[in-house]
């Protein structure tokens, strides 16, 4: 299992790439199921994931088949937080589908089981993510959060991201509106070498 592991304390979770993931037999077998309870029960919890309901196991497993091809392909990179056999957090990001922005990359989902929060394992995938991004010359890695989700922006901004807009009551939830905010994190002049982004399959 890859060596990454929670920045706690004690022993944390070992943080796996894609191909690390899909090396190992015995969790590839049942990721997209895992990723599945994880997601469904955030979603039902009120987690702001970009889902109303939770999302049903075909389409969970089909955003996992479309973020592994794209890890495989270099257009994207997966992590995945295991403690022992069990997963408890997963994140990814892929790079932007336009050609002319294909040099950049959003970090689009990170979620961490309900009973695995306070651990550490949320900061230890991101910075993953980040190193992934970094490592594959991506020059500016950007997300979207829910304005509410203060502890993920808390986080966000530890890791050196910073708000570049808002759009005020862009989010309609549970019969409120709230503002969507823009993070941005800037490799460019941070002595990386800009690698040339793969072409559009």
């Amino acid at each position: 299992m890859n060596a990454v592991t929670s920045s706690g304390t004690g022993p944390g979770p070992d943080i796996l790439d894609a191909m690390r993931l899909t090396a190992d037999p015995e969790p590839a077998a049942g990721f997209a199921a895992s990723a599945h309870r994880i997601l469904a029960d955030l979603v039902r919890g009120g987690a702001p994931l970009g889902w109303v309901d939770p999302p049903s196991a075909d389409e969970v497993a089909e955003l996992v088949d479309r973020v592994l091809r794209a890890a495989r392909s270099g257009d994207g990179a997966l992590r995945a937080a295991y403690a022992g056999s069990r997963l408890v957090g997963l994140g990814y990001w892929l790079r932007y589908a336009r050609p002319t922005n294909r040099q950049h990359a959003d970090l689009e989902k990170l979620a961490v089981a309900p009973e695995a929060h306070g651990q550490g394992i949320g900061r230890s995938l991101t910075s993953a993510l980040v190193e992934d991004a970094r490592d594959a010359g991506i020059e500016v890695l950007t997300l979207d959060a829910r304005a509410d989700n203060t502890r993920a922006l808390g986080l966000y901004r530890s890791l050196g991201f910073g708000e570049y807009g808002r759009l005020p009551d862009f989010v309609a939830m549970g019969g409120r509106r709230y503002d969507k905010v823009f993070y941005m994190l800037d490799f460019r002049g941070s002595g990386q070498q800009t690698q040339q982004a793969p072409h559009p399959q």
